[in-house]
């Protein structure tokens, strides 16, 4: 009996075409077209179904869009699920889902750089390598993975690391899981599972904003954020520093709200090797929570949704020094 494979379709640069009466090209095709383009697929012992999700390009996706993207993959009987999006939000719709997801039903996504209208377009590839992957038994109870220009990722390493390279994403940190070769998965290795997010029921997807250190900034927009937001996500210099004038607001807000501090250039966040105002000994000290190896988009998704988790602050941090392990 053939293994069923259910495929998502959200829009993005791989389901986009040009339009007569504008400029560039807007996310239109279907998810039935975007199959119907793909060579080989007729030859694989897979059975595959299409749904229409959204038709938006990834930016415009939000954190709802993504939590009703997996209630829908749940309701679905199938083996393995590809989900196809915009580029732009892979790594955290993917990050999402995985920390969503409990069940043994691996999850896919992919996209392209190219778009259908421009010669190598690279969806068609990457469409097919990611059915295969999702139709593999070997993929079993891996959570969501990643798949592009025949490469394999874990949703919990993978970065996009150039903005029209067609090899666009990698997984700096820790290597790709593995490869398609020749229509065949080969594993390299095969990534830690954790017990999934439990959402509370009809909770509020709450604010969380991610601001980004940059050399003289005074910390005048820090000043700035007040009751409107629930939690914040400093990316911070090299392995966890911001300037000196970030001290003292960072400070503040970390006592009524969660403050996490992650890395933006990427690598782990470091804990007892540097100690001056707005180093990272002296900011852990103030109460802001350290990210470990999780990249500041990712900080963000997963404290948004232990928040709406209920989470107590000692077990966001908890679960910030065990994910970010």
């Amino acid at each position: 009996m053939s293994r069923r494979v259910a495929v998502f379709s959200l829009g993005g640069t791989i389901a986009m075409t040009s339009d007569p009466h504008t400029p560039g090209v807007i996310p239109a095709l279907s998810g039935q077209q975007l199959l119907a383009a793909v060579p080989g697929l007729s030859g694989l012992d897979l059975d595959v179904e299409v749904h229409d999700f959204r038709r938006v390009p990834g930016g415009s996706l939000a954190i709802d869009d993504v939590i009703a993207l997996h209630a829908s993959i749940g309701s679905v009987s199938a083996d393995g699920v590809v989900v196809t999006q915009g580029t732009d939000t892979i790594e955290e719709v993917a990050y999402l889902l995985d920390l969503l997801e409990s069940g043994d039903q691996p999850v896919v996504v992919t996209g392209a750089m190219r778009n259908p209208t421009l010669a190598g377009a690279d969806g068609p590839s990457n469409l097919l390598a990611a059915i295969q992957v999702a139709g593999d038994a070997t993929a079993a109870g891996l959570g969501c993975l990643v798949v592009f220009a025949d490469e394999i990722h874990a949703a919990r390493h993978v970065r996009k690391i150039h903005g029209t390279s067609v090899a666009a994403f990698a997984s700096p940190d820790a290597g790709p899981l593995g490869y398609l070769v020749e229509g065949r998965v080969r594993w390299l290795t095969i990534p830690r599972r954790r017990p999934a997010v439990q959402l509370t029921p009809g909770v509020r997807v709450p604010r969380v904003p991610l601001v980004t250190a940059t050399m003289g900034d005074d910390g005048e927009l820090l000043r700035c954020v007040d009751d409107r937001f629930d939690g914040l996500v400093v990316a911070a210099f090299g392995a966890g520093h911001v300037p000196a004038a970030w001290v003292e607001p960072l400070a503040t807000l970390a006592k009524r709200i969660p403050v996490v501090l992650a890395s933006h250039p990427g690598g782990p966040l470091l804990t007892t090797t540097y100690m001056f105002p707005g180093s990272e000994i002296d900011l852990l000290r103030r109460g802001l929570i350290g990210a470990g190896f999780l990249n500041p988009a990712k900080a963000r998704i997963l404290l948004i949704l232990l928040l709406m988790s209920g989470a107590e602050r000692h077990e966001i941090a908890r679960t910030f020094t065990a994910e970010g392990d």
